[in-house]
């Protein structure tokens, strides 16, 4: 038998307290998809009436499977709740569900808040009864909780027992500052639970302060609470909130939780985890963490040549899960400490297959250790290494040529008298018999230049004959620059990172005493490497 166990998402709401993210109102419809189709249980769409995005949100509220909640503060001393026009505002956005914040730990009452312990006991019995009374599901975040049953345990507990008698469906316990440790929220879950508030009514909403969120929510389950609630990729104040793509994964394929839980994530809906960890990346124009536990690119990447042997006669002995399984995939990098084991690894991830022993194996170690040596790198580059690879195993098709190209970037006064830039590329290309000369600029459509690199992109993809329709989703997602040598010998190092409309990654490398001819080397690895894996036939 399993147990029910509740997932409880608030990217929408402590996401957009991370610093530098805002939310669109289209972004927030785009990732409360994203967490209907992954199967979370309650998706709290932010605070009705706090700002005008969130305003329209709820106005426009998302058809969910999920639970969709809103989320306010408990009513203010001196008045009703059914008087209190803030908490109102909360109702009148008519989700099936509202959570209300509340203090729990009796020094914020008293400094914070300025009022008795008393009222503010009160405050939270009236505003979760008003709830009840109007047909709601009811939440209550115990906000320092921790903190506050450390200080004054019994009167943490008065104000989750005021709740919960007042029919709170669930108590959450939190742990706002994020300074509390697995073995104390362990403890006190427990005793929470010994006061008389069931495990099944109990929540848990950890922060990352001490890098402990995603532990400290497995030790309120451990305890015997049933809903936690974080954020995809962490998002959150400060350190962040508890990872739910770190949490997920952990409770669907790791003992006890495996065989214990039942949620509302699927196992095949958990293969997309990685795909939707990236697309709110991409929402947020930000590079992921490729060190991210279960949807990190590196999370699966196997550099040591011990480990890489081993890895290809079983995966297990270096990995605690099959990459597939989140969606993710295994990476065996190349570089100059790499050896045979490494290089047949690889190569037999791209689909080639070499015999051990065949010499051309060596020419490709080569090859890249010569490069290396250059200031390639391709233990981040791993499209560009295959195409080596490729190149000298006789396996490279010729889709185009690059003829010429040319950038020029002008500095002039617009019609505002500003100082301004403006890049524009010549790309001229040869496929099969035919030229074909593109043209772009790098203004953007708010009137931004976005650089010669950008207007050079465009201009190599914008006309490619019989290949158009298979790089028209292509996207550049992150532009690296490293200078690898000084003074007068330096050769600047360009590493890209692609993605198609399907969510596949790429990263590809280029190398040269000019940025933008390294630039443009990397592009076209990039461009090579998605016709050949999409099957293109050379013209």
């Amino acid at each position: 038998m399993t147990e029910r166990l509740y997932l409880y998402d608030t990217t929408l709401r402590d996401g957009q307290q991370t610093q530098g993210v805002q939310f669109s109102l289209t972004e927030k419809q785009q990732i409360a998809e994203a967490l209907d189709a992954l199967g979370i249980d309650y998706i709290e769409g932010g605070w009705p009436g706090a700002n005008p995005t969130d305003s329209d949100f709820f106005a426009a509220a998302p058809k969910t499977r999920a639970t969709f909640t809103a989320f306010g503060m408990t009513k203010r001393a001196g008045r009703s709740a059914a008087n209190d026009d803030v908490l109102a505002g909360v109702m009148n956005a008519g989700t099936p569900a509202v959570c209300l914040v509340g203090k729990s730990h009796d020094f914020h009452v008293t400094t914070a808040l300025g009022i008795t312990l008393d009222e503010n006991v009160e405050n939270i019995r009236a505003s979760v009864a008003h709830l009840v009374a109007q047909g709601r599901e009811a939440l209550y975040d115990a906000e320092h909780f921790f903190d506050g049953y450390k200080a004054n345990p019994d009167y943490a507990l008065d104000c989750l027992k005021a709740a919960y008698d007042a029919g709170a469906r669930w108590i959450v316990l939190c742990d706002t500052n994020g300074g509390t440790l697995p073995h104390e929220v362990l403890q006190i879950t427990k005793a929470v639970i010994a006061a008389g508030i069931p495990g099944d009514h109990l929540g848990i909403h950890t922060h990352d302060d001490t890098g402990n969120a995603v532990a400290c929510s497995l030790a309120a389950i451990d305890a015997g609470a049933r809903q936690v609630q974080g954020t995809l990729n962490g998002l959150g104040e400060r350190c962040g909130n508890a990872n739910l793509t770190t949490l997920i994964p952990v409770l669907l394929l790791k003992e006890p939780y495996a065989s214990q839980f039942e949620t509302g994530v699927k196992r095949d809906a958990l293969q997309g985890l990685t795909r939707i960890s990236r697309k709110l990346d991409d929402i947020l124009n930000r590079v992921p963490n490729k060190a991210s536990p279960f949807v990190g690119s590196s999370a699966f990447a196997h550099k040591a040549g011990l480990h890489a042997s081993a890895i290809l006669k079983d995966p297990t002995t270096y990995e605690h899960i099959p990459p597939e399984t989140v969606g993710n995939a295994r990476i065996v990098p190349m570089s100059n400490q790499a050896g045979q084991s490494n290089l047949r690894a690889r190569l037999a991830d791209a689909g080639i297959d070499v015999e051990p022993g065949d010499p051309r194996l060596g020419q490709i170690l080569d090859r890249v250790k010569e490069r290396e040596d250059q200031g390639y790198a391709y233990d981040s580059a791993q499209a560009s290494f295959e195409l080596v690879a490729r190149d000298v195993l006789g396996q490279l098709p010729r889709f185009f040529e690059v003829k010429r190209y040319k950038v020029t970037i002008e500095r002039r006064k617009n019609k505002r008298n500003q100082t301004v830039s403006l890049s524009e590329a010549i790309v001229v290309v040869k496929i099969g018999s035919e030229k074909k000369l593109s043209v772009s600029e790098s203004m953007d459509a708010s009137g931004t230049d976005r650089g010669p690199v950008n207007a050079l992109a465009k201009a190599l993809a914008k006309d490619l004959g019989p290949y158009q329709d298979i790089i028209d989703d292509l996207r550049l997602v992150d532009f690296k620059v490293r200078i690898t040598q000084g003074g007068t010998e330096a050769q600047t190092r360009v590493i890209i990172d692609s993605e198609d409309r399907d969510g596949h990654r790429w990263s590809t490398v280029g190398v040269s005493p000019n940025i933008v001819d390294a630039s443009f080397e990397a592009l076209l690895d990039a461009i090579t490497w998605k016709l050949l894996r999409d099957g293109a036939k050379p013209a």
